[in-house]
């Protein structure tokens, strides 16, 4: 695979695997690092080899903010021109599932990077975050959308304002990462877990996904025709035949992800 600048990537047992590789800035993101981290993703929502993608960061921490030197200069007139949250965007178009994994912090665009992923395991010592408020800013890649969906106004509101760090216990408590873990056992834990995932039929990992990601955005009534039509295509799947045929044979399913 391709070498990067600012990413080290791997593939192994289904499990596409991209590690954030500037840990002498803490991880710091630039618009060449988001690049490179959607490039990949792109790369891997194709493949028939990777099931699931696990994204994490080198060193002490996840991702301690966007690099300030970047942009401290920039105006509204450039930032427009950049169109600076294209590759973000592009995040969103994601099929596969992404699995975070943050140790030590997670702030400001290192939290919306960790909130665009589907599932986020955590280190007991894991601090989350957006201080852009202290820096005359707000996040701008999703963080007041994904977190006040998350959290609810008033929290989210809480810790946008105050500019804070959340704890990682107060993250499990309101649903923002869905398991603390040991900082020792954080990436075998989470590797263990994709491993499930990834030996799970891809067509329904896939469709699951999506239908949960409607919920968010549909009425119930909306959600549940949604969810029936993904439903009913999996009937047309060869996983669906054989998983039924394995439970019927009492065997374990041999799924092919077609």
């Amino acid at each position: 695979m391709s070498d990067y600048q600012y990413i080290e990537v791997s593939v192994e047992d289904g499990i596409g695997h991209v590690s954030l590789n500037r840990p002498k800035v803490l991880n710091a993101l630039n618009r060449t690092m988001i690049r490179e981290i959607v490039t990949v993703f792109d790369d891997f929502d194709q493949r028939e080899d990777v099931k699931v993608i696990v994204l994490t960061g080198k060193g002490r921490a996840f991702a301690a903010g966007a690099d300030i030197d970047e942009m401290a200069d920039d105006d509204a007139i450039r930032m427009e021109l950049l169109n600076q949250f294209k590759d973000w965007d592009r995040m969103n178009m994601i099929k596969k599932p992404i699995i975070g994994a943050v140790q030590g912090f997670a702030l400001g665009g290192g939290f919306e990077l960790a909130l665009s992923c589907d599932l986020l395991f955590a280190a007991e010592d894991a601090k989350f975050g957006f201080p852009e408020i202290n820096i005359g800013v707000m996040p701008g890649a999703g963080g007041t959308q994904r977190l006040t969906r998350l959290m609810g106004k008033t929290k989210a509101l809480e810790w946008l304002w105050s500019g804070e760090m959340m704890p990682g216990k107060e993250a499990l408590q309101y649903g923002v990462v869905n398991r603390l873990i040991a900082p020792e056992l954080l990436n075998e834990q989470t590797f263990q877990f994709a491993r499930n995932v990834a030996s799970k039929p891809a067509l329904s990992v896939r469709l699951i996904k999506e239908a949960v990601e409607k919920a968010e955005d549909y009425t119930l009534a909306e959600g549940m025709q949604f969810e029936r039509k993904n439903f009913y295509l999996l009937f047309a799947s060869e996983d669906q035949k054989e998983g039924m045929k394995a439970f019927q044979e009492k065997r374990k399913p041999s799924f092919k992800g077609r």
